[in-house]
């Protein structure tokens, strides 16, 4: 929601992204809370009074006097006051770069963009965690008894949704053997439903049309209204607990990561297919899920001619 004390310039930008770029509201709310705070901090800095967060004052010439160096500062008292993680801050940049770039090349209000200088910090690799085969079993036999959550973890591990993706699906995106999911930047893409999948659609949906429900969703809690993604986190974390699993490190966002990583694994699928069936825009965001894991190790180290011999 645009505040009356935003900054006129910053607004103009959202609305860019909102009608232009088809951007969701929380990326929007990412953007303005990041390009906001930055301009907080050089308030401060410049001891410039800052008054009920009015930054109407904030117009292009206040811009175009931000240096690089003023920047860095930011990114700096991101990490030692603010604590923020390596993606945070990273974030931030992007957030920062983007909008400078639109004052340039959209708005044609700056001559030079400096922020194409604008370094991000290095990220630590990580490998995403995910369930193992068994572990996945295990919690698909615990939510057997309720077909709607049954068709929420199927589908979870099935078809590798963002948590947001199921939680804003619609009966009619469902057509026989094809779901249709609205992604990131309102970008759609086709998923073929396993047999799996396809089932616990049917059972969930034979059950939610004994109902009148005020709504076309998909997944609906217990007083007819679409399901949220909060009640999702829950229902997954209620089953990780009951399947003995940790219910601290395994999230609804795990089991996206396990159904790409068992898809990789079992299927040998193309990357290219793997970045289509998760919404990916970038392949290299993909390769996280083409790890090597610890059998292809194992089985890599004991090709070596000499693991058996003994003596």
């Amino acid at each position: 929601m645009q505040s009356n004390t935003t900054c006129p310039l910053l607004e103009q930008y959202l609305g860019y992204l909102t009608v232009i770029k088809g951007r969701s509201d929380n990326t929007i709310l990412e953007y303005r809370t990041d390009i906001l705070s930055f301009f907080k901090f050089i308030l401060q800095a410049r001891n410039i009074p800052f008054v009920d967060k009015n930054f109407q004052d904030i117009d292009i010439e206040f811009i175009k006097s931000i240096n690089l160096n003023d920047m860095y500062a930011y990114i700096a008292y991101c990490q030692s006051t603010l604590k923020s993680s390596a993606g945070t801050r990273a974030r931030k940049i992007v957030s920062i770069r983007q909008f400078w770039k639109y004052l340039k090349t959209k708005a044609h209000l700056i001559d030079n963009n400096i922020t194409e200088e604008l370094e991000t910090p290095k990220m630590p690799k990580r490998i995403p965690k995910y369930l193992t085969l068994e572990e996945s079993v295990r919690l698909l036999i615990e939510c057997e008894p309720s077909p709607r959550d049954h068709c929420i973890i199927t589908i979870f591990l099935n078809c590798a949704l963002r948590l947001s993706e199921l939680a804003s699906l619609n009966i009619d995106q469902v057509n026989n053997d094809i779901l249709s999911v609205i992604g990131k930047g309102n970008k759609e893409r086709k998923i073929f439903l396993t047999p799996a999948a396809k089932k616990s659609i049917i059972t969930c949906l034979q059950i939610r049309n004994t109902f009148t429900v005020p709504t076309k969703a998909l997944f609906i809690s217990r007083n007819k209204q679409r399901i949220t993604t909060r009640a999702l986190q829950d229902v997954v974390k209620k089953y990780v607990k009951l399947a003995g699993l940790d219910s601290n490190t395994i999230s609804a966002h795990k089991l996206r990561h396990t159904s790409a990583k068992l898809i990789y694994k079992y299927g040998r699928v193309d990357i290219r297919f793997l970045q289509q069936i998760l919404g990916h825009e970038s392949v290299a965001t993909t390769e996280i899920y083409t790890d090597i894991d610890e059998s292809q190790l194992q089985a890599a180290v004991n090709s070596n001619p000499l693991a058996m011999m003994f003596n």
